[in-house]
């Protein structure tokens, strides 16, 4: 039955993506502008040529993995953005009411909020494929670990931030604090090792980081060609993406519980009080 409950709340999260046909559109647009725009911007400063980037490497050639994980952060983020509207909505009640723990309940959005991701992350990939950003000299082993490792990251950091929301207008003003944060103390950007010491402390402090890592460890080539190598090694960001995985899907599951049976007993409270009445 959790099973089955599971795969349920994913299927209906893929369809409701499905059918917003601009957020896929927005999902791939946001990642070429940064490429095209701030890549060619910066790589001019750089003194790269016009034609750099690409398998050549270059500025753009670092950006490419940057993007990918900036596509998962942005695509689970605003799927977790669901638990709240399905809260305000009263979908959520009915959730609550199935005879399934209340884990199952975050899993399942965790899971689901990873799959749109990776479906966007996915449609980005058939995009930079062709440009040649994507492709020759990566390590398909190592990127399939990143993808799956940086959409399961991001999509537990959008569930604590929304099993404590109660509203879509604060989590959009969390999302400001916490979401471009993440992004611009990831390496995404510039490589780490050249930051100021508490800059740099602040960027190993955060999770999201190590999903970027991990995905320039998937293009040696790439980081060869441009001069920039990974920060860390494949096992140090397996190992910290999995432990904050673990840690972070614990910690939602335990506040959404707690939120949930502090919500039914007020329910129930109130309707004493007005039953006798």
């Amino acid at each position: 039955m959790s099973a089955r409950a599971v795969w349920a709340i994913i299927a209906r999260e893929l369809a409701r993506t499905l059918r917003q046909r601009g957020r896929l559109l927005s999902a791939l647009v946001r990642p070429l502008v940064w490429l095209l725009v701030i890549g060619g911007g910066v790589g001019t400063m750089m003194g790269e040529g016009a034609g750099a980037g690409g398998g050549g490497g270059g500025y753009r050639a670092f950006l490419a993995p940057g993007l990918l994980a900036m596509t998962l952060l942005f695509g689970a983020m605003l799927s977790a953005l669901s638990l709240v509207h399905d809260r305000e909505s009263g979908v959520l009640r009915l959730l609550l009411a199935a005879p399934i723990a209340h884990a199952w309940i975050v899993i399942a959005r965790i899971l689901s909020a990873a799959v749109v991701a990776l479906a966007q992350a996915g449609l980005l990939l058939l995009l930079l494929w062709p440009a040649g950003y994507v492709g020759a000299g990566w390590d398909p082993l190592v990127l399939l670990a990143g993808l799956l490792a940086t959409a399961l990251c991001a999509a537990c950091i959008g569930l604590l931030v929304a099993v404590v929301v109660r509203s879509l207008e604060n989590f959009a003003v969390m999302m400001n604090f916490v979401i471009f944060p993440l992004f611009f103390l990831s390496g995404a950007l510039y490589p780490l090792h050249g930051l100021p010491g508490w800059l740099r402390s602040a960027a190993l402090a955060n999770p999201f980081s190590y999903g970027v890592d991990l995905l320039k460890h998937a293009a040696p080539a790439a980081a060869a060609a441009s001069g920039w190598q990974p920060d860390a090694s494949v096992a140090c960001d397996l190992g910290v993406l999995g432990g904050f995985i673990v840690v972070a899907a614990t910690v939602a599951c335990l506040v959404f519980s707690s939120a949930a049976t502090i919500g039914a007993l007020a329910r129930l409270v109130s309707r004493g009080r007005g039953g006798p009445g």
